[in-house]
């Protein structure tokens, strides 16, 4: 019988127990290991097992989800970690998350980054059969072993959930949509998404737009949905924010018409006496770009024609930085006594 040396003493003890248990080719030769030597032990009955092509375990037992996770991640990764202790971080710091990672090009998406989020509607990592990696278009990996390789022309930056790099909630939305057919499910992320502030609608839109899934109906379907809600949402946070910071009572969801002529448009407050509205801008971002012309623009620069102050607030504002929107909406109404009197409106409910 062939003798199976020990693992190497030199293996870096500083590592997170995970990554002294999940390890690459590399790694292990980097300690004296050789390829003959793992296999050996990854025989039946052996002490290791292979979990991916180059990607071993050294336990006999089942792999804990943090385990697939670093698995994965080690598969997909552009280069694998180096031997040397020093280019293998314990964890990323909060002030250098980005440091010495050994996952090169590789993010966690799809529902594995969606229950790393703490997605509910996802369930535990361990349920997962499959976990999505995000790596550049142009590496050469096939999906296998429960890892599903997902391109994409440019690497988005991570966010990262204990010390794990994954794909913001959006991109890992589309990702985990572009595999799902049952529509109640889809539904039931994106609602989560926004009701659970994970994200807003205009974000989610962009990225499955850029995903082109939006011809799918039942995403539609859900989109639409999504869009309600985020709405209704950011109208709870714009009530929110006048009462919690003691702004006068505003008129809510009203229409405003010129006295026997057209209707102006509608808007979320109104400050009849200080002529100042505000509105929920809910456009996406490339939307945002596109204005020129909009019905946004054209409505807000006749409003201004008529001395009317309109402040556009997003939801994601409202959701970040309330307080500072808030400001913003005061200095408006203390302004008012510094501008010409505005037009008379008729003030309706819509």
């Amino acid at each position: 019988m062939n003798h199976i040396p020990p693992l190497s003493p030199r293996l870096p003890r500083h590592l997170s127990p995970v990554r002294r248990r999940v390890l690459t080719t590399a790694q292990l030769r980097g300690q004296g290991v050789t390829v003959a030597d793992a296999d050996e032990r990854c025989r039946p009955g052996g002490t290791w097992q292979r979990l991916l092509p180059g990607v071993f375990l050294l336990h006999p037992g089942p792999p804990t989800s943090e385990e697939r996770l670093h698995a994965a991640l080690l598969y997909a990764a552009r280069t694998p970690a180096a031997p040397a202790a020093a280019r293998i971080p314990l964890q990323p710091s909060a002030e250098e998350p980005h440091a010495a990672q050994p996952y090169a090009d590789a993010l966690v998406t799809g529902l594995a980054a969606l229950a790393l989020h703490g997605f509910s509607s996802v369930g535990p990592l361990l349920s997962l059969d499959t976990i999505d990696v995000l790596v550049p278009r142009l590496r050469r990996l096939r999906s296998t072993g429960g890892v599903r390789i997902v391109r994409t022309p440019s690497l988005p930056a991570p966010a990262f959930v204990t010390g794990v790099p994954v794909a913001a909630v959006p991109r890992a939305l589309a990702d985990a949509v572009a595999e799902l057919t049952d529509a109640d499910a889809v539904r039931a992320l994106l609602t989560e998404a926004v009701r659970g502030g994970h994200c807003d609608p205009a974000s989610v839109v962009k990225e499955l737009t850029t995903a082109r899934l939006l011809g799918r109906p039942y995403v539609v379907d859900a989109v639409d949905s999504l869009k309600a809600e985020g709405r209704a949402i950011a109208e709870t946070h714009l009530y929110r924010m006048v009462y919690e910071h003691g702004l006068p009572d505003p008129v809510w969801n009203v229409d405003l018409r010129l006295p026997g002529g057209p209707r102006l448009g509608g808007v979320d407050a109104y400050w009849p006496e200080q002529a100042v509205a505000v509105e929920l801008d809910t456009r996406t971002p490339r939307q945002r770009e596109d204005a020129t012309g909009s019905g946004y623009a054209r409505k807000r620069e006749h409003l201004e024609r008529l001395g009317i102050t309109v402040v556009h607030i997003t939801p994601a504002k409202l959701r970040e930085a309330m307080e500072q929107q808030a400001m913003v909406v005061r200095t408006a109404l203390m302004a008012s006594t510094d501008r010409d009197p505005a037009a008379y409106v008729v003030v309706r409910p819509r």
